[in-house]
């Protein structure tokens, strides 16, 4: 895009290959890893009941993180490996994190009965404000990756009051025609439903390449989330409505996220396309769009030092954390960027970042950054 740099991060190495992926193939070591700390709810909510994973209490004023997976993974499987990562710490200690798993995808959940009405993708929206009512938050920053990107966009959109920022990983924001419904009913009968929903998370080429790191979600989708209850979260993500937003001033009575978004997604993601179109159709002054080289279908489980990175700078792009370290960003960036100072007692606006190959004197909220 004209007037925007091309950023890059140092060398880093992807992680879960070769032993870092026979290490995911163990369930209880994957998905163990640092839970001690963590405390487990179910919630009642207008739709049914959802199983929530807390970490810490609210601090003053700050919101929550609050993360929502896709389709086919739960809290752990989609975002251990991010939250675990070194650097996260940092972020991490200064907020309350509430992981959300979609009804029956968390570990152990037991079958949902006969006839069971899985909850539309609106209804999943609708069933988090009961959560946040529930601890008593005042806001949340969403985190969500694919199915959970849509569902907490819609969130946002609904309650814009509960959302201060979201960081939307891999969101398509169209449904789907009859020609991709029709491609989804062959594929269900010709393949098994972890690979059906493997051709979701990863593309062709990612499959084919990156075999340990498939076949370690390919054993976890099938062993740690009950099918049945993975089918019926299947068909109703693939049975959304395009979701209902316009960039300003395009039509009229346009409906858009209020809030500051950050839009991630790697170069090899099957989501590439739909990312793009959602950008196009945010407000330029309050999203960002990151593009993440080498990352693939899941950039927070092969990339999570990167995307901490810039899960920081987008912090701070709201007024927090306005000291902590950004050792990746601040050597890869040419040109200075501003941020907000830190403010405990009230909610901080979005501030404004600059950048653009002119430097400092035109802003630019909407940076397209390959990292």
């Amino acid at each position: 895009m004209a007037g925007l740099q091309e950023l890059r991060f140092p060398e880093e190495k992807p992680l879960l290959r070769g032993q870092d992926a026979t290490e995911l193939e163990n369930s209880d070591t994957f998905l163990s890893a640092v839970d001690t700390d963590w405390k487990e709810h179910d919630i009642e909510t207008p739709y049914g009941l959802l199983h929530v994973v807390i970490r810490g209490s609210p601090k003053g004023n700050r919101p929550a993180i609050l993360t929502y997976h896709d389709v086919g993974l739960n809290h752990k499987l989609c975002f251990n490996t991010f939250f675990n990562f070194e650097d996260m710490q940092e972020i991490t200690k200064h907020f309350v994190v509430c992981h959300v798993d979609a009804p029956g995808q968390q570990v152990g959940a037991s079958q949902f009965p006969q006839g069971y009405q899985f909850p539309s993708m609106e209804q999943l929206a609708a069933m988090l404000p009961s959560v946040v009512q529930h601890f008593g938050f005042k806001y949340v920053i969403g985190i969500g990756v694919g199915a959970g990107a849509y569902v907490l966009a819609k969130f946002a959109l609904i309650f814009p009051d509960l959302v201060e920022g979201l960081v939307l990983i891999n969101i398509d924001p169209n449904g789907k025609g009859w020609i991709d419904w029709a491609a989804t009913k062959l594929s269900s009968l010709t393949s098994t439903l972890p690979d059906t929903v493997l051709s979701h998370l990863f593309r062709q080429e990612e499959l084919v390449s990156n075999t340990e790191l498939v076949q370690s979600y390919r054993q976890q989708i099938g062993n740690v989330v009950n099918q049945a209850n993975l089918q019926l979260f299947w068909n109703m993500y693939n049975s959304r409505r395009d979701l209902d937003i316009n960039r300003p001033g395009t039509v009229p009575n346009a409906k858009t996220l209020r809030c500051p978004v950050m839009l991630v997604v790697g170069d090899n993601a099957p989501a590439e396309e739909g990312v793009v179109e959602c950008n196009s159709k945010l407000d330029p002054t309050t999203t960002t769009f990151l593009k993440m080289a080498d990352s693939g279908g899941l950039p927070q489980v092969t990339q999570p030092g990167k995307l901490t990175e810039a899960f920081k700078y987008f912090l701070q792009g709201m007024g927090y954390m306005p000291s902590a370290s950004m050792t990746r960003l601040a050597r890869s960036r040419t040109s200075s960027l501003t941020s907000a100072s830190s403010v405990d007692g009230s909610r901080p606006q979005a501030c404004t970042h600059s950048e653009s190959s002119e430097g400092l004197g035109q802003v630019n909220h909407t940076m397209e950054v390959s990292c």
